[in-house]
């Protein structure tokens, strides 16, 4: 028993250490990375929040890839897997999941530990990112970035939109409760707005909200249609980064920080528009006129005297507004709503759910056989679509005959679903009535 439980603790040292040296090697790469870059070692030592004689002992040694001695089960199938992970960008699970089917009757966690020494052999060399400087014009990169504020009496998780300019580095900065692609879509045209046009080419992430499914080896992207078409709109060339490579939008992870440690840090705001109000204030004010450490210039300058005349006007028509796809269930009064607006639909739709699809000026309406519904939009509340369409049978059709749908009674305007909203002196009148 004794023997055992020494071999666990034996055992468990071992992984301890490994793991300890792939932390060790990922701050190696890192502080190496940071210094390539030019930062000083105090520069160093303030981004990755370590001391100052950590960075110095770090950059004084470097770096042996660790051996393996022990036999492993998956050095039967190591050929396979040097040429399989760096396609997949080391991603175990995918490793592990194309294993099964050739015999492998290991473990996940083996397999991570296996390849764990490539994957940081692999960054060791993609950690040295030569600086990418853009012409006037040429590219702006976006992220986000969120970060806990005092908002009123409270604490206020705020996710940040930032758009940087490659060649400036003037800063656009908003503040949203959510990344959806509502605030996406916004923070682009806010931002656009702010710099009074737009470059060639915008650098961006990998989010669901911009990219669907990408293969890295073959380069092909399935892009979320709506922001495609947005962007289509505009006229911007999208770029990705490379899985794994964020680095190489590093003006804007640089600019994210600066927004989160200058702007915000120690500040309280009434409501998120009181945020947005200082943040607009902060990149005109701060921002823009600060010294920037790469180019040695302030960005408002560096702006007006080369980067101004390159930005591309952006049409001064508003951009086409979302299309939106719902699902209704068609009540008994045949009429569906939408957006507090009645539709009318043919009886034998009740009961059913049809598909409600919001165009800018048109709503369709189908039940997934025959010619969809088709309506103008309505503009305004609590209004009915006429019928248009062939002669249909409505609720209360007499036998024989064929007209139109029922009509609202104008005293009871019908508001979402079947409630209707009557006024309080209907009410009133019927308590008068009633007998005591």
């Amino acid at each position: 028993m004794e023997r055992n439980e020494n071999v666990e603790i034996i055992s468990s040292v071992s992984i301890e250490t490994e793991e300890d040296t792939v932390v060790k090697q990922n701050l190696w790469c890192r502080i190496r990375a940071l210094f390539e870059q030019g930062l000083s070692k105090s520069a160093i030592a303030r981004e990755l929040e370590i001391d100052l004689k950590t960075v110095r002992k770090w950059l004084r040694q470097t770096w042996e890839p660790q051996k393996r001695d022990r036999k492993w089960a998956l050095d039967a199938y190591e050929s396979f897997l040097r040429a399989r992970a760096p396609e997949v960008g080391y991603n175990a699970a995918v490793l592990y999941r194309e294993l099964e089917p050739r015999g492998y009757k290991g473990s996940y966690p083996a397999l991570v530990k296996y390849i764990r020494p490539w994957r940081a052999e692999a960054r060791e060399q993609n950690v040295a990112t030569p600086r990418f400087e853009t012409e006037p014009g040429l590219q702006a990169q976006v992220d986000w970035g969120s970060t806990k504020v005092w908002v009123d009496a409270g604490r206020l998780t705020v996710h940040l939109f930032v758009m940087v300019l490659g060649y400036s580095r003037r800063i656009f900065a908003k503040g949203y409760l959510n990344e959806r692609m509502s605030s996406l879509l916004d923070g682009h045209a806010a931002a656009f707005t702010h710099f009074g046009g737009r470059t060639e080419k915008i650098l961006y992430d990998n989010p669901r909200t911009i990219v669907q499914e990408k293969d890295e080896a073959s380069g092909q992207v399935v892009w979320n249609r709506v922001f495609k078409d947005r962007m289509d709109f505009y006229g911007v060339e999208i770029k990705l980064c490379r899985y794994y490579r964020a680095q190489t939008k590093g003006k804007v992870e640089s600019g994210v920080k600066y927004v989160k440690r200058n702007a915000l840090a120690g500040r309280r705001f009434r409501d998120l528009n009181h945020l947005n109000e200082w943040l607009m204030e902060w990149s005109q004010t701060v921002a823009d006129e600060r010294l920037h450490g790469t180019t040695h210039e302030r960005p408002s300058e560096r702006f007006r005297r080369a980067e101004a005349a390159a930005l591309i006007p952006v049409d001064l028509r508003p951009a086409p507004e979302r299309e939106r796809l719902e699902h209704r269930i068609v009540p008994r009064d045949t009429y569906v709503v939408v957006e507090t607006n009645r539709y009318p639909a043919p009886v034998e739709w009740v009961g059913q759910q049809v598909e409600v699809r919001l165009l800018a000026d048109q709503i369709m309406i189908t039940n997934g056989s025959g010619e969809p519904l088709n309506y103008s939009r309505l503009k305004g509340k609590f209004l009915t679509a006429s019928w248009s369409g062939a002669p249909r049978s409505w609720p209360g059709q007499k036998s024989g005959l064929t007209m139109g749908p029922p009509r609202l009674d104008p005293a009871y305007p019908m508001a979402a679903g079947e409630v209707e909203i009557r006024p309080l002196a209907a009410y009133e009148a019927l308590i008068e009535e009633a007998p005591l």
